[in-house]
């Protein structure tokens, strides 16, 4: 009885009708916003109901006080209406049958279960259980129909009569959607001036909730009473803004009704998922039908779950390709079945299929790109035509770590780098003793002439801590330390005289170790390899960075040290010369027998410095480094890439290649069919002829200006086809900095003053926070409406 029965709240009392007070009483206590008999309701995450109407539970399997707060949360999202689905064929009878997606249009109640290839009926699911005892069919509601050859009479009849069991749960929706027909806005009817003041209350409350979502802070605080001197970000900006502003003080916070001041937790997370609804619904309505590619990772957060992000990558209507994140999903594992299926679970509660993916991104884990069992394979079963691209950000990562872990000398260097920040930023004493000191060294420099003043010149600069897995930190390490080396020295120096037994023991052993040619010599060539790689890393890690022009990125740095082997030994040995001169460093005779450190020259090696300095470390370093480039970058070298690079435009079309480009479109049979590719081949000589013809196209760069100045000039229209290839190479993905950049914004969002942010509250306030472009453009009146409609609320606009 107690599945289907409310019990009566005995200490609850039947609430007043809303009567303004100002009488300044505490709020700290949340309103209840359904009934009266809120406190027994059973709390549901609205963000974690299927979406997939065959994989649903029933709605009377959930407690019955929050069977209008599920119905409502289902109706405003809307029926699941996959429409680019590649709808799977059927044998029945002797031909073959399919969903048709048109249908949508005539039948606008229809859901299409990509689980079970079966469609159902919204209105029937969410009221079949009350009105049970009106007949009809329950094929729509729990077997689901998918007899395509009866299609359009079996759904006339199902829609049936004025008062058939559908039409009755229409109109059930329908009610259930007006505010103005619930029980408690009949109860506690508003005047005209009572709706104006719970707008203007609603409002600033949005308001204030937008700002500290845009900004990644908290809304709660540690005590909200009010005798607390810091009742939390919310509450204190809600007073700090109505301070001045007479029409809202007079309507918030103590001044508004004791049961509707939309101040407590529950009415906070619903407005924040209000707010990212609208965000993700504009970041949809922006990929339209189009094809997307995804960037997946998982990460764990400050409370050690694991966590999910997905990013999508696109081409708006302005031709820009464009990086935005969906969200972030908790998993129970990382195994790739997991991980399928809650991409797919998440692409379909956001009305996206798996069947329009045409590109994948992800780091180079075993469970990601697997052949036989990864999710890049797993992925591919559904869409063949999306295409894994591993990252290109960690292959660059990858290579350095080779280098800086395979030959010796090198890993003996970054070692000794690594205990000498441990040493000199030990406390901030240290710390501050080596920025004095290099102080005191610019000054000197810009009295004698030697350095320029100016603005943003000469500014204080530390040590920087390199990052153990991202590479491209230890570049900013090497070049601080070469600016500060004087300061370094200064510093083991006040440690060497200064410090503890022990501390001392380090201070000697680490001058005895950079004290030397052999140090100086490895800083700055490091520092010119890393120098190379940095400019890459940093191009690559462009949310707008296109494949192609990745790929020519990776063959410039490529040339870059091959030119640097070829004709960089002599500068670098300058280099190093005037830098040991500079810094009263020993200077080896090349010509001497090399004599490693701590080894006495008669156990040494018959080789000569130079040739240890030349062959053993530069030629060494530098190859490797060309070696792993090679191997890691092996994708540059496949027939989809080197067509995809026959679409650039760069020096007036030069790459051009017509069967390359017919070719590139045989790889994606589900969007080119032969008739396709038969007006692709007359659509491309008619292209060309134009394009090298046209003063606008002459100067273009890469592949992402020419898919804007096709768009601009509305050439996109005139070439459908090659614009879509254009698309499709533009989708590629490049790196998964982006999704990186998410997991960044977490630990922003769930830090250790926050742990215990729930998952779906953390998934809210990323959205905002990370697509703040998108936040700001937001109508405030759609998320006032949406937020309205979730629940009953007490108050009406």
């Amino acid at each position: 009885m107690e599945r289907y029965f409310a019990k009566k709240a005995k200490t609850t009392p039947v609430p007043n009708p809303v009567v303004p007070e100002n009488n300044g009483a505490s709020n700290i206590h949340p309103e209840p916003h359904e009934s009266p008999s809120a406190a027994t309701n059973q709390k549901v995450d609205l963000n974690s109901l299927q979406a997939d109407p065959g994989l649903r539970l029933p709605v009377t399997s959930f407690h019955p006080n929050v069977h209008d707060e599920i119905r409502r949360a289902y109706l405003q999202k809307g029926p699941c209406q996959p429409r680019l689905h590649q709808f799977p064929f059927r044998d029945i009878g002797e031909r073959k049958r399919r969903f048709n997606p048109s249908w949508y249009d005539k039948y606008s109640w229809i859901e299409y279960s990509v689980a079970k290839d079966v469609v159902y009926c919204l209105p029937c699911y969410l009221f079949r259980s009350e009105i049970s005892n009106k007949g009809g069919s329950d094929a729509f509601v729990w077997e689901g129909f998918n007899s395509w050859n009866k299609n359009i009479g079996r759904l006339d009849t199902h829609v049936g009569g004025p008062n058939s069991p559908h039409n009755i749960a229409s109109r059930n929706c329908e009610a259930l959607m007006k505010q103005s027909q619930s029980i408690q806005v009949a109860l506690y009817k508003q005047s005209n001036q009572a709706k104006k003041d719970y707008k203007i209350c609603l409002e600033a409350t949005v308001d204030c909730i937008i700002f500290l979502i845009r900004n990644g802070l908290a809304l709660r605080g540690h005590d909200e009473s009010d005798s607390s001197r810091n009742r939390g970000n919310f509450l204190e900006l809600l007073d700090f803004h109505a301070r001045g502003r007479e029409a809202v003080q007079r309507v918030v916070l103590g001044n508004a009704p004791k049961n509707l001041q939309m101040t407590s937790p529950d009415i906070q997370k619903d407005i924040v998922h209000a707010i990212a609804f609208q965000t993700t619904k504009k970041i949809l309505k922006d990929i339209g039908d189009d094809f997307f590619a995804i960037l997946v990772d998982e990460s764990h957060d400050v409370s050690i779950k694991e966590q999910m992000a997905i990013v999508l990558r696109y081409v708006d209507g302005q031709g820009c390709v464009v990086e935005r994140f969906l969200g972030v999903s908790h998993v129970s594992n990382t195994r790739a079945v997991t991980l399928k299926k809650e991409i797919e679970s998440m692409l379909i509660r956001h009305g996206l299929s798996l069947t329009r993916i045409r590109g994948q991104g992800y780091d180079g884990a075993s469970n990601m790109k697997g052949e036989i069992n990864g999710l890049k394979t797993l992925i591919l079963e559904e869409s063949s035509s999306a295409y894994y691209v591993h990252c290109f950000a960690h292959q660059l990562q990858l290579t350095l770590v080779v280098v800086a872990k395979n030959h010796g000398d090198v890993s003996c260097f970054f070692t000794t780098v690594g205990n000498l920040l441990n040493l000199v930023g030990g406390s901030c004493k240290r710390k501050d003793t080596i920025r004095e000191s290099h102080a005191v060294k610019v000054a000197d420099s810009l009295a004698r002439g030697e350095a320029e003043s100016g603005r943003g010149l000469n500014q204080e600069i530390g040590l920087k801590r390199p990052g153990d897995t991202r590479w491209g930190s230890h570049y900013g390490t090497l070049v601080n330390l070469t600016l500060m080396f004087t300061a370094v020295i200064d510093g083991l120096e006040v440690i060497r005289n200064e410090g503890t037994s022990e501390a001392k023991g380090e201070a000697v052993a680490m001058l005895t170790l950079i004290q030397t040619f052999e140090f100086a010599f490895i800083l700055r060539m490091m520092t010119k390899v890393l120098a190379i790689t940095n400019e890459l890393s940093l191009a690559l890690q462009r949310k707008d960075q296109d494949i192609v022009n990745a790929m020519t990125l990776v063959r410039t740095a490529k040339s870059k040290l091959q030119d640097m082997r070829d004709k960089g030994w002599d500068p670098l040995l300058n280099e190093v010369l005037s830098f040991c001169n500079k810094e009263c460093l020993p200077i080896y005779d090349m010509n001497d027998t090399y004599v490693p450190l701590g080894r006495s020259r008669r156990n040494a090696q018959r080789i000569t410095n130079l040739h240890h300095f030349q062959v053993e470390l530069f030629y060494t370093v530098v190859d490797m480094q060309l070696q792993e480039l090679n191997s890691r970058f092996d994708e540059l070298n496949t027939e989809l890439l080197c067509c995809v690079a026959c679409l650039t435009p760069d020096n007036s079309f030069s790459a051009f290649k017509k069967q390359m480009l017919l070719k590139l479109a045989t790889f994606y049979p589900r969007d080119f069919s032969d008739v396709d590719i038969s007006c692709l081949d007359d659509q491309l000589d008619t292209y060309i002829y134009d394009m090298m013809s046209n003063e606008d196209f002459r100067e273009l760069k890469g592949i992402a200006d020419l898919s804007k100045k096709m768009v601009k000039t509305n050439k996109h229209r005139s070439y459908p086809l090659v614009y879509m290839l254009v698309k499709l190479a533009l989708i590629l993905p490049v790196a998964t900095a982006s999704v990186e950049r998410a997991f960044f914004a977490m630990s922003y969002i769930k830090n250790k003053l926050r742990n215990r942010i729930g998952d779906a509250w953390m998934n809210d306030c990323l959205v905002g926070y990370i697509e703040r472009d998108i936040l700001d453009g937001l109508d405030k009146e759609s998320i006032l409406e949406y937020f309205q409609n979730m629940k009953t609320r007490r108050g009406s606009l």
